[in-house]
């Protein structure tokens, strides 16, 4: 499976509107993507303008559906300017 870590640093005050639609978006991957098997949105614990992603796809090609999907396509451009920073890592799961 591939996974990926996004973290993002909200721009200060845009935290409601930034989640708004990150929750949309979580929904939407989920529920039209069939590679997408996980989408976590997570808020730093004292912080609440950190923002983490954990997305879990079936294999880089699902992922790169979910890049070229016009839902995400909407919502990178909708968040762009709430966000001050995103760091994006992949990785591949080890199964245990």
């Amino acid at each position: 499976m591939y996974v990926v870590l996004v973290a993002f640093e909200i721009v200060e005050g845009a935290v409601d509107a930034f989640m708004e639609q990150m929750v949309r978006q979580a929904e939407t991957s989920l529920r039209e993507e069939p590679g997408c098997l996980q989408f976590d949105v997570c808020v730093g614990e004292t912080d609440p303008e950190q923002v983490l992603l954990y997305e879990i796809y079936a294999d880089r090609a699902a992922f790169e559906a979910h890049l070229n999907a016009p839902h995400f396509a909407a919502f990178d451009q909708a968040v762009a300017p709430l966000v001050a920073s995103k760091t994006v890592g992949t990785f591949h799961r080890v199964e245990t």
